[in-house]
């Protein structure tokens, strides 16, 4: 005892010498020197020891220890004291709540797990010391949702953070997910003391095969869909989510109206260990079958038939009729024809007896490989709504009937080529001929070919030697023929039975050859039959033609000409319409307004205005009284005369008092009195005896000029 207190009086007296020295040193720099663990590698240093000796604390305060050595000195740096070692501890405050990695965990567990399965493990960490209270975090479960079928399904191990099963009773179909709340809490996980913090854990239950499949009635009745016919799922099974593998197969009224059928139904993967149930269920099914229209049949579809051609009109070919599958409905079957490509066929409408209504050909284009198809519609007479619904249309079936068309031979070869070329003496060329045949093998070559006996000249000129059974030459017997086109008729004989010839007529050109065979230019025009004179016949008539041609445009353009150069009545240095000027502007703009009108009205006082009869007025002058209304011109064509329509235009533009334009000279219409022009009569015609001019000339100026020579000359006449 007394060497505690020994000790405590010593660290008393230290502490005061310690205050003593720091309290010389206010005014002298102290110098401290930190010495910071390794593994942290921080260095520091701190001026004056009052001030900041609480600020380094701070700053680090993750720090276990810090060690100082203090240095007194006085102003001028010398030392006054020896250094002495401060020790600070750093004691830890539980001043940070526990933090979770993630604020939501993930995981999962299967269906049917027994308790103790581990779900997941969450983790959570505290800034504090470990190694005190302040940094140990303990794990609880603070909420569950839902709580079905128990409120503890899950537990969390204190320290490890592992979730587990606590419970049994998982089921997916009644509860998919859980939701678990999660509570971390320091202090060894004093509730009272330690600091804590919540996250969340998502559990989902997976699905595994714990339910066997089951029906829902032991014996099912399924009443036909309308429409078309689709299978019946009677059976279902929690854990299936696709369309069960089933065989079909179609039922007919008309052999089973019912059918009993025992169905069995079982899961193709086994059901999960543990489970105490059949794997597999059974129900009665019955099924009534019911009556639907069904479409007529041709029991033989495509049916062949083999006949020759060219069978007369009106030939029974077959009877293709059909068959209706429904046995129980008193219906009838109608037939008709769908598609006949020549219109060869006839169908009796009631039987389906085929007739020819037409010869049929086998070389015709309609033929494909020596067959003819047809097809027909088969329909029956459903009208009643006895299964289907009403105003359903009768049903039909198609039926395709196939003619092989054994050749005859009912057509004669043709000679080929139709034209050919030789030359006009005997050489070694000659034109290879051959047949075409429209008939098939035998009725076709080898071939006879020989030249008529008529005319003579045929067999004169030419002559044909066989090649082959389907070819021979043709080549001239004589030694000269003049160069031409010749028709030279041939007989063409095939070997049908009974076989059947024709006389072709081939073109041959026979020309002048060169020494190479070939026909010479001159010689292919001599023998297109065309001569010297029809040559120069066909080049005058073109000389003609465009000779025709020029005189006419010629014309045309004379007409032109005079057109626009006709003489004028009058002298042309007397033509007042040299003084015509021609503007492009109507005038009564604001630059046409500087004019003075009384120098286009009389001098005089207007009273001779106001006293003129009525309807007589000069144009030029804006109307003193009221204005009356007059019609409005016409715009259109006058539908009767054009001479009537000017007239009437005229008249409408003499009594119209508003016509327009008041701002230029127009013509009067009456002259007035007291003109300073004077008067007019002074000028005199012939008629008024003067005899000083002679108008005779004018009868030189041509019929133009006729009518005025006489009514101006011609003397008293």
């Amino acid at each position: 005892m007394a060497v505690m207190v020994m000790m405590m009086v010593m660290l008393v007296m230290l502490v005061k010498e310690l205050m003593r020295v720091m309290v010389m040193a206010v005014n002298l720099m102290v110098m401290i020197m930190m010495t910071l663990p390794a593994d942290l590698k921080v260095a520091s240093s701190c001026s004056i020891l009052q001030r900041h000796l609480s600020g380094c604390l701070a700053k680090y305060k993750l720090l276990v220890a810090f060690q100082l050595r203090a240095h007194a000195v006085d102003m001028n740096g010398n030392k006054v004291e020896n250094p002495i070692d401060l020790y600070i501890y750093v004691i830890d405050m539980n001043d940070n709540r526990p933090e979770f990695l993630s604020q939501v965990y993930n995981g999962s567990v299967d269906e049917g797990s027994k308790p103790g399965t581990y779900v997941m493990t969450v983790t959570a960490s505290d800034a504090d010391d470990g190694a005190t209270a302040n940094g140990v975090v303990q794990y609880r479960v603070v909420a569950q949702s839902p709580q079905s079928p128990s409120q503890s399904m899950f537990a969390i191990h204190s320290e490890t953070g592992d979730i587990v099963t606590l419970a049994a009773g998982l089921d997916r179909e009644k509860v998919q997910q859980y939701t678990v709340i999660v509570q971390a809490t320091d202090m060894e996980g004093n509730l009272n003391y330690g600091l804590s913090n919540t996250a969340t854990a998502i559990v989902t239950v997976t699905d595994v095969n714990d339910n066997p499949p089951e029906f829902t009635a032991s014996t099912p009745v399924a009443p036909p869909p309308p429409g078309p016919w689709h299978p019946l799922h009677p059976a279902h099974g929690h854990q299936c989510s696709s369309p069960w593998p089933l065989s079909f197969q179609a039922v007919d009224y008309e052999l089973n109206r019912a059918f009993m059928l025992t169905v069995m139904v079982s899961n193709q993967a086994p059901l999960a260990s543990g489970i105490q149930m059949s794997f597999q269920s059974t129900a009665g099914v019955t099924i009534s079958v019911m009556d639907v229209n069904e479409a007529p049949y041709f029991p033989s579809n495509h049916k062949l038939i083999r006949l020759e051609e060219g069978v007369p009109a009106g030939t029974v070919l077959t009877t293709f009729s059909a068959v209706d599958p429904d046995r129980f409905m008193q219906q009838a079957v109608r037939y008709s024809k769908l598609s006949d490509p020549a219109n060869w066929l006839h169908i009796n409408a009631s039987n389906g007896q085929v007739t020819t209504a037409a010869a049929l050909d086998r070389e015709s284009l309609y033929i494909r490989n020596n067959v003819y198809e047809a097809t027909f519609l088969a329909a029956d007479n459903h009208s009643g709504p006895r299964v289907c619904p009403a105003g359903a249309p009768p049903a039909s079936g198609t039926g395709t009937l196939q003619i092989y068309l054994i050749d005859i031979n009912d057509n004669a070869p043709e000679l080929l080529p139709k034209e050919a070329q030789i030359c006009e003496r005997p050489s070694l060329d000659a034109v290879n001929i051959t047949a075409a045949d429209a008939d098939a093998d035998p009725n076709v070559g080898p071939y006879v070919f020989e030249l008529p006996a008529a005319p003579a000249a045929v067999r004169r000129n030419w002559t044909i030697t066989r090649l082959n059974g389907d070819y021979a030459q043709l080549s001239l017997r004589i030694l000269y023929l003049e160069a031409g086109v010749y028709d030279v008729p041939i007989i063409v004989t095939d070997s049908g039975n009974p076989p059947l010839s024709n006389t072709s007529i081939i073109k041959v050109k026979v020309c002048p050859c060169d020494e190479n065979g070939d026909c010479t230019t001159a010689g292919a025009v001599a023998a297109a039959g065309l001569g010297t004179g029809a040559i120069v016949a066909i080049l005058i008539c073109i000389v003609i033609l465009l000779t025709m041609v020029l005189l006419f445009v010629l014309w045309v353009k004379r007409r032109e000409r005079e057109r626009h150069t006709k003489q004028l009545l009058i002298d042309p240095e007397d033509d007042v319409r040299d003084n015509i000027l021609k503007y492009d502007e109507e005038g009564g703009g604001e630059e046409d307004q500087d004019y003075d009108l009384s120098q286009l009205q009389q001098p005089e006082a207007m009273e001779h205005v106001l006293s003129k009869a009525a309807g007589v007025r000069r144009v030029d002058e804006r109307p003193v009284g009221a204005e009356p209304q007059f019609p409005a011109r016409p715009v259109g064509p006058h539908p009767g005369d054009i001479g009537d329509f000017i007239s009437e235009g005229l008249r409408a533009a003499d009594n119209d008092p508003t016509a327009p334009p008041y701002d230029s000279l127009l013509v009067f219409d009456y002259e007035g009195s007291g003109s300073t022009a004077g008067s007019v009569s002074s000028l005199n015609s012939s008629s008024s005896g003067s005899g000083d001019h002679d108008y005779d000339y004018l009868n030189d100026w041509g019929p133009r000029f006729r009518k005025l020579a006489d009514m101006y000359g011609g003397g008293e006449d």
